[in-house]
C-alpha cells in the first residue's frame, strides 16, 4: 500500500476510487466515441451510478476530463508554498513543479490516467482551450506564492509573473514535444519537461537561481 493510501481514511479512499473510476470510464468513452458525443449519463452508467451522483463529484464532463490536471495544479501550488523560505525562487518553483511526477506515480493507475488525459487534451480543441484558461488561473496563484516568498506584490512586481510564465510555458512545451514523440513512460515525459524547463530557466537572470535573498 502506498504512503498516499495510508494517509487516507476508509471513506476518503472509497470516494477516491469512485472518482478515479469516473475519470477512467470517461476517458475510455471520450476516446471511443469522442468528447463531444459522450454524455454525462453514459459516464455515470459505465460506473453504475446515477447522473445525480456524478454531479457530486464533477460539475460536467469537462471537469471530469481535466480533473487530474486540476488536482496537480493544487498540488504544485501547495508544494511551492512549502519550499524553504531561503530557497531561490527559480529552484523552488522548478522543484515544486517536478514533484508532481512523484505525486502522479504514488497513485494506482496515476501515470496511465495522466497520459490518457494529456493525449485527450492535445486532441480536443475544447479541452485544450479550457486547460489553458484554468492554467492561467493557477499561474496567477503561483505568482502570488512567489510574491509572498519574496516580500513583494505580484500585481506590481512583474518578476513574479514572468518567472512563473516562463517556467510553466517551458513545461507545457516539454509536454507537447513528449506527446508528439509518443512518450511511453512517465519518466520519459519528466525528462522532456526537465529539458524544456531548464532551457527556459537559462534565459532568466542568474540571480533568480543563485540567490535566496528577497528581491
Amino acid at each position: 500500500m502506498s504512503m498516499v493510501k495510508e494517509e487516507l481514511g476508509l471513506r476518503e479512499r472509497k470516494k477516491l476510487r469512485t472518482k478515479n473510476a469516473l475519470v477512467d470510464a470517461a476517458l475510455e468513452l471520450f476516446f471511443s466515441k469522442g468528447f463531444e458525443a459522450t454524455t454525462v449519463e453514459e459516464i455515470a452508467a459505465a460506473v453504475e451510478i446515477s447522473p445525480r451522483t456524478f454531479f457530486r463529484y464533477f460539475a460536467g464532463k469537462e471537469d471530469v476530463a481535466l480533473s487530474q490536471f486540476a488536482e496537480l495544479d493544487e498540488f504544485c501550488i501547495a508544494a511551492l508554498a512549502q519550499r524553504p523560505a531561503d530557497e531561490p525562487p527559480v529552484a523552488a518553483t522548478r522543484t515544486a513543479y517536478l514533484a508532481m511526477f512523484d505525486h502522479i506515480a504514488a497513485f494506482d493507475g496515476g501515470p496511465a490516467r495522466y497520459s490518457a488525459t494529456h493525449r485527450l487534451i492535445s486532441q480536443t480543441p475544447t479541452l485544450f482551450a479550457r486547460w489553458l484558461s484554468t492554467s492561467a488561473v493557477s499561474e496567477r496563484r503561483l505568482a502570488e506564492v512567489i510574491a509572498t516568498r519574496q516580500g513583494v506584490s505580484a500585481a506590481e512586481d512583474i518578476r513574479c509573473r514572468l518567472l512563473i510564465r516562463v517556467l510553466c510555458a517551458s513545461a507545457r512545451l516539454g509536454m507537447e514535444v513528449a506527446c508528439q514523440r509518443g512518450y511511453s513512460t512517465l519518466d520519459e515525459l519528466r525528462a522532456q519537461v526537465i529539458e524544456s524547463m531548464d532551457l527556459g530557466i537559462a534565459g532568466l537572470p542568474a540571480a533568480w537561481s543563485s540567490s535566496g535573498e528577497r528581491w
